[in-house]
């Protein structure tokens, strides 16, 4: 919601800011001790007053002489009740007058009602395991549309797993030390002061657990952090040697199963370093390494009892059963090819059958000089179920202006998994940058979700200031920071690319924080 929608929003609420600004006062006083309170806050088409998404919980403010309002009021109220929230309407002079007895009986539905989460429980973090790592596996035409539904029987995980959406709580953020100087010839330097902002930034919300080669290449990072000032009690290292640092690609894709018994595992899939580079063996065995030292199971991902190849930036997901995908990246049968042979159907049943997805959106292609071959991270990403940032060049003659209008045009008929039409939020390209004659895939949807933060890539260009400001008001519970990546995108990647989100496995994210 941009500030003058806001500021006119507040004007609208007149004589209600007095109730407002009270119960307020008494939520951050500390009256309702233990959940988070949200005011202002967007969920799906509406704007709460109050919310608390850890007990689904919603507080709205009436002016009871304005009648009129009573039918926009229940139309709110059926479609917020329809989300799976508790609504709670008081009149301004209920809390004006009484704000104790208000209080009272909000902490009265939060303590009581069994429909709501109970109260949730510390997350206890892994600790990296000395044990030896078991590394073993086994070797072993239709008409469509862009927007394809996975057929019935393969709908959901088999074994309950679904992808949760990055947004959902995480336990931790996992990051691949630098290490490859062919990624960042005469940079290296640079990027690992980049990379200590990141993990600053990161870890004053969340664990971040970071992949190095051996001791000596721990220590250098450890340098780094220290002098940037991170809270080194937040950082955990897993002594794993990798290929590169592109955490998003190689790294465990955590699956999660709310119901009935919470977990969280890995599913595995196959990486090839694009299908580009020779050098991908380390990188590939990262999740059977990761699983046993996390003491999480790690699901193998075949069809046709052959590994199925993946990059966790192939895909991005609404956490609800919605995948976006590019057919530039998957389908390809002659560039980069990860999986021969293998169609939308494929692709689709694979989806749906490890990742719990019921919905598939096909793109067409990525961005110019995208060293993945059509990465939909770079181009669309979910920042809620049913909302997505699209990148869109306004330059006819840029080479991306085409493509970025076509899957355009493709998301405008496009619903999610319930039937839902996406609302689509344009995002502007950054000017054209290049290395050594060669376009870089700058991209401002390549930013990376944390717990309490929001990174967005900054490339020193004027559109730097209407991104950041497009992903903040989508993301108003988290701070939205800029990182420098006109270093970083030299590797042909940035924040979304290096990072890789664990989920919590508590119950707190079963649900999207911001529905």
């Amino acid at each position: 919601m941009s500030p003058r929608w806001r500021s006119f929003a507040a004007h609208l609420r007149g004589n209600q800011r007095d109730a407002e600004q009270r119960l307020w006062e008494e939520i951050r006083d500390g009256r309702i001790k233990g959940w988070k309170f949200r005011r202002q806050h967007p969920i799906g088409r509406s704007i709460v007053d109050f919310c608390c998404l850890e007990r689904m919980l919603i507080i709205e403010l009436d002016d009871g002489e304005q009648r009129e309002q009573e039918a926009a009021n229940q139309e709110s109220t059926n479609y917020l009740t329809a989300l799976g929230f508790r609504v709670l309407r008081f009149l301004n002079d209920e809390i004006l007058a009484k704000p104790e007895n208000v209080v009272e009986e909000i902490m009265g539905v939060m303590e009581h009602s069994g429909n709501l989460h109970s109260s949730p429980s510390p997350v206890i973090f892994s600790e990296p395991s000395t044990a030896m790592e078991i590394e073993s596996e086994d070797s072993h035409t239709r008409t469509f549309s862009n927007q394809a539904k996975v057929p019935h029987a393969a709908r959901g995980s088999a074994l309950g797993f679904r992808m949760p959406a990055e947004w959902e709580r995480h336990e931790a953020t996992w990051l691949g030390w630098p290490h490859n100087t062919k990624d960042w010839p005469g940079k290296m330097g640079a990027i690992s002061w980049v990379y200590g902002e990141m993990v600053r930034k990161l870890s004053g919300g969340e664990t971040v657990r970071i992949l190095v080669n051996d001791k000596d290449h721990e220590l250098k990072a450890r340098r780094v952090l220290d002098k940037v000032g991170v809270d080194m009690t937040r950082i955990q290292f897993f002594r794993v040697p990798t290929n590169r640092g592109w955490a998003r690609d190689f790294g465990p894709i955590f699956v999660k199963r709310d119901q009935p018994d919470p977990q969280v595992a890995i599913a595995r899939f196959r990486f090839t370093a694009w299908a580009k580079y020779p050098d991908w063996q380390l990188d590939d065995r990262i999740a059977l390494r990761l699983g046993p030292k996390l003491k999480i199971p790690v699901v193998p991902v075949e069809r046709n009892r052959k590994g199925v190849v993946l990059e966790g930036g192939a895909i991005d997901v609404n956490g609800q059963g919605t995948l976006l995908t590019t057919e530039e990246c998957l389908l390809d049968g002659q560039v980069q090819v990860r999986n021969p042979g293998y169609s939308r159907p494929d692709y689709e049943e694979v989806f749906g059958t490890h990742l719990g997805i019921s919905q598939v959106l096909w793109l067409g292609q990525g961005i110019a000089g995208d060293d993945t071959h059509g990465h939909v991270d770079d181009v669309c990403r979910f920042v809620d179920p049913y909302t997505v940032v699209l990148c869109q060049e306004s330059n006819t003659a840029d080479e991306n202006y085409r493509p970025l209008a076509e899957n355009a045009e493709r998301l405008e008929g496009m619903r999610v998994e319930d039937g839902r039409k996406l609302l689509v939020v344009p995002l502007p390209m950054p000017g054209p940058l290049y290395f050594e004659g060669r376009r870089l895939p700058a991209s401002y949807a390549n930013f990376y979700i944390g717990n309490s933060v929001v990174l967005v890539p900054t490339f020193n260009d004027p559109q730097d200031r209407v991104a950041l400001g497009i992903v903040a008001d989508l993301f108003p519970d988290r701070t939205v920071v800029g990182i420098h990546a006109v270093d970083l995108v030299w590797g042909f990647g940035t924040l979304h690319c290096l990072t890789q989100q664990q989920p919590a496995s508590d119950h707190l994210s079963i649900l999207k924080e911001r529905s």
